[in-house]
C-alpha cells in the first residue's frame, strides 16, 4: 500500500524528484535521480507517481500543475506506476514534457537529451523479465550517502491479482534479482559502513520463484548473513501474510542480525472480506503466522496494512478486523480508507457510504494507537540497540522510534535504556555508542 503525501528532494543542478506512494517508490526515486544526474539532466522535475488509488493520481496531477507554475522553464518528466498504467492521462496535460514508463525510470540513458526528445516512452511492462543489474548497482552512485540505512531491491512486480490492486499492471509480473547480485550489493554497502540494509520489493516473499531451483526468501536471507558477516543489521520490508518459508523462520530463530520486525500485508481480518479481496490467507492463517514467529523470536514486533470500508463490508466484518489488531498484538498500522481504483474488480463492487468508510478508518487508527502504546509500555526498563537516524532520534531493532539524549552521529548503533514514552516514541535519557558496530562515524 501507499503513503500518498509526496516527498520532494532536490539538488544544486536544478534537478528535483517528487515521490508519491510507497517506500519502494522512494528507493527507486534515488535510483532515478542518480541516473538522471549521470545522463546530465539539469533544470528538471521528475514525478515518480503512484497508482494505488485514484486520489494518488489526482495528487500527482495537482503537483505537476503547481510545479509548472513555479518553474515555467523546467522540463517536467512523469514516470512511475500511474504513468505506466495511464500514460494518456499525463500526455494530455500541457504541463508535461515527457511521460516515461516504469520499466525505464532507472535505466541508463533514459534521461539523455536524445531519449527525452520522445514525448511518450512507455513499454509493455508485462514483457519485462528481469530486475536487472542496473537497479542493484544504483546505490553505488552515492545517492544514499549520509543515511542510516540502505535499501536493496531484490524483487519487482507481482503475480497475484488482488481485487483492489492495480499495481501488477504498473510493475508487471514478479521477477527476482539473482542471489549473487544481491549478496554482492549488500557486501558493498556493508563495506561502506551502512549499519542496516533493508531488502525491499513489491512482493518480497515471492523472491526466487522465477529463478533456477526456485530458492526461497529465507535462503537468500541466510546466504546474506553468512557471506556478509560484517553487516550489523538486516531488515525486511513489507511482506505478504500468506506465508513465511521454513528457512526464513529459522533465520528469525537463529540470526540476531535479522531484525525482529515484520510489516504484514494483512488488509483485513474477516475471512469473507479477504476472499472478496482475493487475498491468499485467512484470518486464522494470519494469527498462526504471527504466533509462529513469536514462538521463535519473542522480542519481535509486527505492523500491518489494513483497509477500512472495503465494498460490502458489514459492521460485524469490520469488527473482526478491528479485533485483529489486539489479538495479533500489532504495534504499527498503516490504515487506508478504501478508495476505488478504476480498472480493478473492487471498483465495480457495491461501495459503502463515504462517511462509514471514514469512520471505520478512524476507529482502526485509534486501535493502532492503543496497540503502539501497549508496545511502548512493554519496552519500559529494557536496554535496546538502535541505529541513529538523526540527532536525538534512533530506530530500535523492533522498529520502535527512540528519542534519546547524548552525543551520537547518524549511522551510529547505540545502546539505550527505555525509561518513558510519549505514546508514539520511546524515550531514553542516555546513549552509549557500540564501537564495534558503529557505522560511518567510525
Amino acid at each position: 500500500m501507499s503513503d500518498l503525501a509526496p516527498a520532494l528532494e532536490s539538488v544544486d543542478d536544478g534537478l528535483e524528484v517528487v515521490t508519491f506512494g510507497c517506500r519502494l517508490n522512494a528507493h527507486e526515486s534515488d535510483q532515478a535521480r542518480a541516473r538522471a544526474q549521470a545522463d546530465g539532466l539539469t533544470n528538471a522535475v521528475i514525478f515518480n507517481t503512484c497508482a494505488v488509488t485514484g486520489e494518488a493520481v489526482r495528487q500527482a496531477r495537482q503537483a505537476i500543475r503547481k510545479a509548472r507554475r513555479a518553474r515555467p522553464d523546467a522540463k517536467l518528466i512523469v514516470t512511475g506506476c500511474a504513468a505506466q498504467i495511464e500514460p494518456e492521462t499525463f500526455a494530455a496535460m500541457s504541463e508535461v514534457d515527457v511521460v516515461l514508463g516504469n520499466g525505464l525510470k532507472s535505466a541508463a540513458g533514459s534521461y539523455t537529451a536524445e531519449a527525452l526528445s520522445m514525448r511518450v516512452r512507455v513499454n509493455d511492462i508485462t514483457a519485462v523479465r528481469e530486475t536487472a543489474g542496473h537497479l542493484i548497482d544504483a546505490q553505488d552512485t552515492g545517492a544514499l550517502a549520509d543515511r542510516a540505512r540502505a535499501y536493496v531491491e531484490v524483487q519487482n512486480g507481482c503475480d497475484h491479482r488482488c481485487t483492489f490492486c492495480i499495481i501488477p499492471f504498473g510493475r508487471g509480473d514478479s521477477r527476482s534479482a539473482a542471489a549473487g547480485e544481491v549478496v554482492d550489493q549488500v557486501r558493498r554497502l556493508a563495506r561502506r559502513r551502512y549499519p542496516e540494509v533493508v531488502l525491499t520489493g513489491v512482493d518480497v516473499t515471492s523472491w526466487g520463484a522465477d529463478l533456477p531451483g526456485q530458492p526461497t526468501l529465507g535462503q537468500l536471507v541466510a546466504r546474506i548473513l553468512k557471506l556478509v558477516p560484517e553487516l550489523p543489521r538486516l531488515r525486511l520490508s513489507s511482506i505478504d501474510a500468506a506465508e513465511i518459508d521454513p528457512d526464513l523462520l529459522r533465520c528469525f530463530a537463529e540470526e540476531p542480525r535479522l531484525m525482529p520486525y515484520l510489516h504484514l500485508s494483512l488488509q483485513a481480518g474477516d475471512d469473507m472480506i479477504l476472499k472478496r479481496m482475493k487475498r491468499r490467507h485467512s484470518r486464522e492463517q494470519s494469527l498462526a503466522l504471527i504466533a509462529s514467529v513469536r514462538d521463535v523470536r519473542p522480542d519481535v514486533a509486527f505492523g500491518a496494512d489494513l483497509i477500512a470500508g472495503f465494498p460490502t463490508e458489514t459492521e460485524a466484518q469490520f469488527a473482526n478486523t478491528l479485533r485483529l489488531v489486539e489479538e495479533a498484538g500489532l504495534a504499527y498500522l498503516h490504515v487506508f480508507p478504501f478508495s476505488p481504483r478504476p480498472g480493478t474488480p473492487a471498483a465495480k463492487m457495491p461501495p459503502l457510504d463515504g462517511r462509514i468508510v471514514k469512520g471505520r478508518a478512524e476507529r482502526l487508527r485509534e486501535a493502532g494507537a492503543r496497540g503502539l502504546e501497549r508496545h511502548l509500555a512493554s519496552l519500559l526498563g529494557r536496554t535496546v540497540s538502535a541505529v541513529v537516524e538523526r540527532d536525538g532520534l534512533a530506530r530500535a531493532e523492533d522498529f520502535t522510534e527512540v528519542l534519546f539524549s547524548g552525543q551520537a552521529a547518524a549511522g551510529d548503533i547505540i545502546s539505550v535504556r527505555i525509561d518513558g514514552h510519549d505514546g508514539r516514541r520511546a524515550q531514553a535519557h542516555a546513549a552509549i555508542i557500540q564501537p564495534s558496530l558503529s557505522s560511518k562515524a567510525s
